[in-house]
């Protein structure tokens, strides 16, 4: 399985950098067997029966992306750098991994001050990233944080805009609430409350899971033969209501449909066993096609990067060449792709095993 199998060509200008608005009136690809319909998110409820459970992701997105300086006292005087840093994750005694730049300009022990008193002491450097310990902790760490950090949006914005104040309401999903993430479950994002309502009056249930999506996420493949390649691992759990729900969905015949593929890859996690179970803990799971599904009976997710992990995920739910018309589709109808882009609701045909190409 080649890495090239999984590439297409996308036009830069279907890129998108703002979210449609309201949330819900980004446009929907349905496909559903061999079937593709243009639609939007609100008609959702026309997709869905009574009966069918979403599965949600709560993982809530900090404002990861920080800016500071480094001060240090030389033979020549005072010298001082601006040290970019983008939080990672955090450990058990509570340091964080981060990303910061230039790396080479912070020495072990040398402290990072940024504004509203908050500082770091630089711990350690490992494999290009740097271990940091801030002197805030629990809510006035919060508190700091949401007054000087950013929002960390996806390189391919990124490198197009910075991230302003209309993107902490932006990349947030309207549920989210367990903080701890560098990256949005960006399939939840159209959502919002009056189309969830909706789906509730129609009789379809909603489970919520916690994974933190981590900055890995955006790391490219790069290696030729795909199954070789080394998936970063995310912090995620499952509860007990949570895997109770989606049994009992399975066992009266309803369709548990994960928003999003970090909310597939954590509940297909929690299955490994041939049947979901509560689960906490790392998962550096990777869906490429035949993978063996357990649980996943459709999936609503955004358009995906050429070459990633997402898009052997979804080709491993639909069929490579399914997914390859399914893309050839949007590209033609003018789709926005990424974070901010459209969505796609993904319904594996009825015949055939799920994941095989037809």
């Amino acid at each position: 399985m080649k890495l090239s199998d999984f590439d297409f060509d996308l036009p830069d200008h279907l890129i998108a950098t703002r979210p449609a608005r309201p949330r819900s009136s980004a446009r929907l690809l349905v496909a559903e067997g061999d079937r593709i319909t243009d639609d939007r998110v609100f008609d959702l409820p026309r997709w869905l029966r009574p009966g069918d459970r979403l599965v949600l992701n709560d993982t809530k997105v900090i404002p990861a992306r920080l800016s500071g300086t480094r001060r240090r006292e030389g033979e020549t005087g005072q010298s001082e750098a601006r040290i970019e840093v983008t939080l990672l994750d955090i450990t058990a005694d509570g340091a964080w991994r981060a990303m910061i730049k230039p790396l080479k300009k912070l020495r072990e022990g040398e402290v990072v001050r940024f504004a509203a008193g908050l500082e770091a002491v630089l711990e350690a450097k490992n494999d290009g990233q740097g271990l940091l310990r801030f002197n805030l902790e629990g809510a006035a760490f919060d508190e700091a944080l949401n007054q000087v950090g950013a929002m960390p949006l996806p390189p391919y914005i990124a490198s197009r805009r910075k991230a302003d104040a209309q993107d902490k309401e932006d990349y947030q999903t309207v549920f989210a609430r367990n903080a701890g993430a560098v990256a949005a479950p960006t399939a939840s994002l159209h959502f919002d409350q009056e189309l969830l309502d909706a789906l509730a009056m129609q009789g379809v249930s909603f489970t919520h899971v916690t994974l933190h999506v981590g900055a890995g996420t955006f790391l490219p493949v790069k290696v030729e033969d795909v199954t070789s390649h080394k998936m970063h691992a995310e912090w995620g759990e499952v509860g007990e209501t949570a895997a109770a729900e989606i049994v009992a969905t399975k066992a009266a015949g309803g369709r548990v449909i994960p928003i999003g593929t970090t909310a597939l890859r954590l509940i297909e996690s929690a299955a490994r066993g041939g049947e979901i179970a509560p689960w906490r803990g790392e998962t550096d799971i990777f869906i490429y096609p035949g993978f063996a599904f357990q649980i996943t009976d459709a999936l609503m997710t955004n358009f995906h990067l050429p070459q990633s992990t997402l898009m052997m995920l979804v080709s491993a739910l639909m069929g490579q060449e399914r997914i390859k018309q399914i893309y050839a589709h949007a590209v033609a109808q003018e789709y926005r792709f990424f974070s901010y882009g459209d969505a796609s609701l993904l319904i594996p045909g009825t015949t055939g095993n799920q994941g095989e190409d037809k």
